[in-house]
C-alpha cells in the first residue's frame, strides 16, 4: 500500500544515515590513479550537509513546492543541491552544464523557478526578475548553515523533481515526478540491478543526468549501498582502472560507451574481478556490444528500457536468458502493455506492434507535464500513459522496441527533438530549408544530422551550420553531419517526410 507521506530525500538518506552512519555513502574521485585521494562521504556527513541545505534554502525565503533550477558542474555540490531542495520540500530542477544561456533562460522561464543555483565557472543565464540568482557566495551559505532542518513531512503525491527532456514540440517540456517515484524504483533494484546494501555502483555519468541522479545515486542510497561518481579529465581509458581502483561491484553507462571502451581499452576475461556485471540503459544496446563485451570481459551486460516519465521498466537480469536485441522482460509488478496504434485499451496480441504503455497505478510513473495540459492529454489513453514508442512482445514476453511513433532523436541516451534543433538554426544566412534526423553512420550507431537546402547560389558550408549550432544549442544537441541537399523530400500536402531524409543522401 502506498504510505501517505513519503520524503525521497529521507527514503534515500535518511534511513541508512540512521542504521549505517559511519558506511561510506558517495566517493567522488577525481583521479583514477589516486583514488586514495577520494572526496568520500559516509552517510552521516552526507545526512547532515543535505538537511543543512535544507535549511539553507528555507532560510533564503523558499517555499515548499517552490521550484529551484540547479546549473552547476559536475560536483558533489550537485547532489547536495538535488537532495537538499527535496529535503526542504522545494523541487528542484536539474539541468545540464552544457546548455547554452539561451537555453537555460527558458527553462528557467517555463518553470516558473522561484531560485536558481549557478556558479560563476559557467556562462551566466539571463533569468526573470523574479527568479532569485544563488551564486558562490550563496552556496557556500547554504553548505554551512548552523542548525540542519528535518525532512519536511510531504505528501507521497507531490512533486520531489522535475526533468526536461524532449517532446515533439521545439521546446522542451518539464516532466514532474512526485516523492512515490521512489518506491517504483524498487522493481529495478531486483529485475535490472540486482542491487544489494554490498554493493559499489560506479555510474560513468555526470551528476546533472537524471540518468545518473537515478542509478548512480538515488538507487544505491536507497539500498544503503555505496555510489561512485568520477569527476576527472575525459578519457575513455579511466573506466577499467577506475572499477578496478575502487572495487566496483556494478558499472552502469550508456551502450556508446561500452562500444568505445572495447575499441579502446585493453580487456581480457579475468579483468575487472571485483566487477559482477555491468549494466546499460539510455539508447538500444546492439547485439554486437553485447557479444563483445562478454567475449572481452568474460562478465554479463544487462539492459533495461524506460524514459524520462517512468525511468526504466522492462530489462534483463542477472538468471534470466539474454535474448540479443531484446531490452527484456517488464519488471516485476509493473503494469505494463503494447495497445493498438489505432486506439483502445486492450493489448494486441503477441507479435504484434503497437505502442508501448504504461498505467497510471505505476507508482513511478510522473505526475504530469508542466504546465502543458494538451501534450499531457495527447499521452494518456483512459489510464495508460503512451509514450510514443513502438514495440512488441513475443510469446515468452520478452520485448523488441521498434522505434519511435514520432520522430524523436537519441544522442548519446538525451532525447532530442528535431524541431527544436531545426529552430535553434533557423534563418541561417544562405539557408532555405533545413531538417534534422537520426542519419546511420553503421548499423548500430546514429547521429543527429541536418539536411540543408541551400538559397540560390548560397555558399553557406558546414562550418558556418555548425558554428551557429555551437552558440545556440548544447553539445549533446548539436548535429554531428551536416548534408547539402537539393530539395526536401515532402508528400503531396507538403508535409515534411522525415524518414526518407537519409534516402536523399544514399540517393535512395
Amino acid at each position: 500500500m502506498m504510505p501517505a507521506k513519503l520524503n525521497l530525500a529521507e527514503y534515500c538518506i535518511g534511513r541508512a544515515a540512521t542504521a549505517s552512519p559511519g558506511k561510506t555513502a558517495l566517493l567522488v574521485v577525481s583521479d583514477a590513479d589516486r583514488p586514495q585521494d577520494a572526496e568520500r562521504w559516509t552517510y552521516a556527513a552526507l545526512d547532515l550537509a543535505v538537511r543543512r541545505v535544507a535549511a539553507g534554502l528555507l532560510a533564503e525565503g523558499l517555499s515548499p513546492r517552490d521550484r529551484i533550477v540547479l546549473r552547476l558542474p559536475n560536483t558533489s555540490d550537485y547532489a547536495l543541491l538535488f537532495l537538499g531542495a527535496m529535503a526542504a520540500g522545494l523541487v528542484p530542477v536539474p539541468i545540464s552544464a552544457q546548455l547554452t544561456g539561451s537555453e537555460t533562460a527558458f527553462l528557467v522561464g517555463d518553470s516558473g523557478a522561484a531560485a536558481m543555483v549557478e556558479t560563476s565557472s559557467l556562462a551566466s543565464a539571463t533569468a526573470p526578475s523574479a527568479c532569485k540568482v544563488l551564486d558562490d557566495a550563496a552556496l557556500i551559505r547554504l553548505k554551512n548553515t548552523a542548525e540542519p532542518a528535518g525532512f519536511a513531512d510531504t505528501d507521497a503525491e507531490a512533486p520531489a523533481y522535475m526533468i526536461y527532456t524532449s517532446g515533439t514540440s521545439s521546446r522542451p517540456k518539464g516532466v514532474v515526478h512526485a516523492h512515490r517515484t521512489v518506491l517504483g524504483r524498487k522493481s529495478m533494484h531486483v529485475d535490472w540491478q540486482g542491487l544489494s546494501a554490498s554493493d559499489v555502483m560506479l555510474h560513468a555519468g555526470a551528476f546533472n543526468w537524471s540518468y545518473t541522479l537515478g542509478v548512480g545515486l538515488l538507487d544505491p542510497w536507497a539500498c544503503g549501498a555505496m555510489a561512485v561518481l568520477y569527476n576527472g579529465p575525459n578519457d575513455i581509458a579511466v573506466w577499467p582502472k577506475l572499477i578496478d581502483a575502487v572495487g566496483a561491484t556494478l558499472f552502469a553507462a550508456v551502450p556508446s560507451l561500452y562500444r568505445q571502451m572495447l575499441k579502446y581499452c585493453s580487456l581480457q576475461p579475468g579483468c575487472l574481478p571485483t566487477l559482477r556485471h555491468a549494466l546499460a540503459a539510455g539508447e538500444a544496446l546492439s547485439p554486437a556490444v553485447l557479444h563483445g563485451w562478454y567475449a572481452a570481459t568474460g562478465k554479463q551486460l544487462y539492459e533495461a528500457f524506460g524514459m524520462s516519465e517512468c525511468s526504466t521498466f522492462v530489462s534483463n537480469h542477472p538468471g534470466m536468458p539474454v535474448r540479443p536485441g531484446s531490452p527484456g522482460k517488464p519488471q516485476a509488478g509493473r503494469p505494463i502493455a503494447v495497445l493498438p496504434l489505432d486506439g483502445g485499451v486492450e493489448p494486441v496480441a503477441a507479435g504484434e506492434t503497437g505502442l508501448l504503455a504504461i498505467h497510471r497505478s505505476d507508482p513511478g510513473l510522473m505526475l504530469g507535464y508542466w504546465q502543458r495540459p494538451e501534450e499531457q492529454q495527447a499521452v494518456f489513453r483512459g489510464d495508460w500513459f503512451v509514450g510514443g514508442d513502438l514495440a512488441a512482445f513475443d510469446d515468452d514476453g520478452y520485448l523488441w522496441h521498434r522505434g519511435r511513433a514520432d520522430d524523436i532523436m537519441n544522442a548519446g541516451g538525451y532525447r532530442v527533438s528535431p524541431l527544436e534543433v531545426e529552430a535553434a538554426l533557423a534563418g541561417c544566412a544562405g539557408v532555405a530549408e533545413i531538417a534534422a534526423a537520426e542519419h546511420h553512420v553503421r548499423s548500430d550507431v546514429t547521429v543527429i544530422a541536418v539536411f540543408v537546402v541551400r538559397d540560390g547560389d548560397s555558399r553557406t558550408t558546414a562550418d558556418d551550420i555548425m558554428a551557429i549550432a555551437e552558440r545556440r544549442l548544447a553539445a549533446y544537441k548539436r548535429p554531428k553531419q551536416v548534408f547539402f541537399v537539393p530539395s526536401l523530400p515532402r508528400n503531396a500536402n507538403g508535409k515534411l517526410l522525415r524518414r526518407q531524409l537519409s534516402l536523399v543522401v544514399a540517393g535512395g
